[in-house]
């Protein structure tokens, strides 16, 4: 990975704020999705951030709380398994993204997604009541009056090109994780500590 490349390229652009965004949970068998969405400050990096699926636990776990501490900002996305029994895995997965981004201040105006798809315009503007969540006073992250929305790039693989993406799916991963584990305590005998839902 070059670290920051595309966030670099990014900037070059003239945008002022570049995300990462990324999600686990999409081939369990039990449990949430869970995205997140981080801004490392610009030339910030850490050596051993790469895609969440490439690193032990133990270094996940080191790695989280550097990330948090260093990043601009990050947020965390969740979607229960009864939302993504109504709108599918996929519509959940890009939900959970755009509930990570309600997180972060200020609000990323490029965005660089894993994987293939961008998120739906809808998913960015509408509002929190619109769906039932309470969601402080934010009803929206963005107008939903206005034309002017962040840039997105859906990259393929891009836990493997982006460090901003790599620190998602590590913050996102050892969030879910840990979700598994609390759930192990409250249904034990499924043994969600052990394998996550996987």
């Amino acid at each position: 990975m070059n670290a920051g490349a595309l966030e670099e390229e990014g900037y070059g652009r003239g945008f002022k704020c570049v995300a990462g965004l990324d999600e686990v949970g999409r081939g369990p068998w039990a449990g949430p999705v869970v995205a997140a969405a981080v801004v490392l400050p610009r030339g910030v990096s850490h050596p051993g951030i790469k895609d969440s699926k490439l690193l032990s636990a133990k270094k996940r776990e080191a790695l989280a709380p550097w990330i948090k501490e260093n990043a601009v900002a990050w947020g965390l996305g969740i979607v229960s398994v009864e939302e993504i029994d109504k709108i599918n895995i996929l519509q959940a997965s890009l939900l959970a993204m755009s509930l990570a981004l309600r997180e972060i201040r200020p609000l990323p105006d490029y965005l660089l997604i894993d994987g293939p798809h961008e998120i739906p315009v809808e998913y960015l503007k509408t509002g929190a009541e619109d769906r039932g969540w309470r969601m402080e006073d934010r009803s929206s992250i963005f107008d939903p009056r206005s034309s002017v929305l962040p840039h997105q790039r859906a990259i393929k693989k891009g836990d493997r090109l982006s460090v901003s993406i790599a620190a998602a799916s590590i913050v996102a991963k050892v969030a879910r994780d840990q979700l598994m584990v609390e759930y192990d305590r409250l249904y034990p005998g499924y043994g969600f500590g052990q394998h996550k839902g996987y």
